[in-house]
């Protein structure tokens, strides 16, 4: 029992490091219930250019705009154990 209880401490924890890898920010740790809470900034998309490159391609660039748009979006994620000891992860709404 206290190696499955280990074994989903370290689940957990790998799972917060391949978050943290992929470009997110730990912003809140509770040891106790196991949760985390992590960010990832948003990125920065060029109007500009994409309004351009829209306007050259008579309007077939604004799939590829809508998408640019909405993945460049500011992602803040909550991490945790459930009851069982699974790892799960809902999306926080950034208000």
């Amino acid at each position: 029992m206290k190696t499955n209880l280990i074994l989903q401490e370290e689940n957990f924890k790998n799972s917060i490091a391949t978050k943290i890898k992929n470009g997110f920010t730990l912003v809140e740790k509770n040891d106790k219930l196991p949760f985390a809470i992590l960010t990832k900034e948003e990125k920065r998309v060029d109007h500009g250019v994409n309004f351009l490159i829209f306007c050259i391609t008579l309007g077939v660039w604004s799939v590829a705009w809508i998408y640019l748009s909405y993945i460049s979006r500011a992602k803040k994620i909550l991490v945790a154990l459930d009851e069982d000891g699974n790892v799960f992860q809902e999306n926080c709404y950034i208000g």
